[in-house]
């Protein structure tokens, strides 16, 4: 069948709306999903600009996105036209080591992630130009098409009278930033937390760290409106620079600095990651959320100070959150009121507007753009 979906050519290059081909028999396993919305992510951005680069161009993008379910493969137990999704970025097999071990965001089906082909074959694509080339699917969902195809092994069942325009945050944003601070830094009650950068997913690991009982979340970003919607989120203090959340850091702990900063720049690099390792304490905790240039490497991080002063550097992929668990459980916190989703949600846009969207991202003007189909 042809949907329409907005694709990058090649890297670096724009987003632009074209019509695609997507496979309409689908194999056990598979479902297809009508797409209702679908999250602007800084990394969909990355892919874009060649600083994650796939291995297939063109690319469809979208990993963070919702919709209802149109059909179902054979031999797909558990979902049913008409069920509403979550599309989660990372699969989740339920048998591989990682999901048997309660990580299933490290799932072994990820492994072809970036050829967006396929999980089980990497030769195989849903997603094809009008004359026949594959189209890569961005995290093997591709939630910027307004019809997909996807492996059950990425969709999450959620209640169907609960909207999906916000719904499709739980794909990424949320998970990835609560957990950052509930899973990655382990934030306590009483602790004294540095969130550094609150976008989308940063402003959850504000929600996050509150949720957990942080005695003072300290957000950092150079936005005053960002800054100002991290208060209303819950953080104590919101400051334009990291130098200013270090000083508060240890006006709060007798010197010792932050229990945790959590790294959720969007475009990360070491000197970020060398600054939050500066303002935590003896045996703190720099959680690196945020994605940079995949060929950046090293650290300027003194290895006396790393080894001696007992600090841990953690990467967090999706917040170390489960999809089939945790997707739930923030709906049920959101149903709840214990979860903000409508307010993170800045400005709607429609499909042929993706590139004002992502200049908005790019502007500051947005803690989360969403497309709305």
């Amino acid at each position: 069948m042809r949907t329409r979906g907005a694709v990058v050519q090649k890297a670096p290059g724009p987003y632009e709306v074209v019509e695609l081909e997507l496979d309409d028999e689908l194999r056990p396993g598979e479902i297809r999903v009508r797409v209702v919305a679908s999250g602007l992510c800084h990394t969909d951005d990355h892919f874009a600009t060649g600083d994650i680069p796939m291995a297939v161009y063109p690319v469809a993008g979208g990993h963070e996105g919702a919709g209802v379910v149109e059909a179902v493969g054979p031999n797909t137990p558990d979902f049913d036209p008409g069920d509403h999704v979550v599309l989660s970025m990372l699969p989740s097999c339920g048998r591989c080591r990682w999901c048997a071990s309660g990580m299933q965001n490290l799932c072994d089906l990820g492994a072809n992630m970036l050829r967006g082909s396929r999980f089980d074959d990497p030769e195989s694509y849903r997603l094809h130009t009008l004359d026949g080339r594959p189209v890569a699917q961005m995290c093997g969902i591709s939630t910027f098409v307004e019809h997909t195809v996807v492996s059950a092994d990425s969709a999450v069942k959620v209640p169907r009278d609960l909207p999906l325009e916000v719904l499709c945050l739980l794909g990424c944003a949320v998970g990835t930033g609560w957990g950052s601070a509930e899973n990655s830094a382990g934030v306590r009650a009483g602790d004294t937390v540095i969130v550094i950068g609150v976008g989308g997913v940063g402003m959850n690991a504000v929600q996050g760290a509150v949720h957990a009982g942080a005695g003072a979340v300290i957000a950092v970003d150079p936005v005053e409106f960002k800054r100002d919607t991290a208060v209303a989120f819950g953080a104590r203090h919101a400051v334009a620079t990291l130098d200013e959340a270090a000083e508060i850091a240890r006006e709060r702990t007798n010197g010792q600095g932050a229990d945790s900063a959590i790294v959720t720049v969007g475009i990360t690099t070491g000197d970020h990651i060398g600054a939050a390792f500066a303002a935590v304490r003896k045996a703190g905790t720099v959680v690196i959320t945020g994605a940079g240039q995949a060929t950046d490497v090293g650290l300027p991080i003194p290895v006396m100070e790393l080894s001696m002063s007992q600090k841990r550097l953690q990467g967090a992929l999706y917040g170390a959150c489960n999809p089939n668990a945790d997707i739930p459980r923030f709906t049920r916190l959101y149903q709840d009121g214990l979860l903000k989703l409508d307010e993170l949600v800045t400005t709607t846009y429609a499909l042929d507007d993706i590139a004002k969207g992502y200049e908005d991202m790019h502007a500051g003007r947005n803690i989360r753009g969403v497309v709305r189909f």
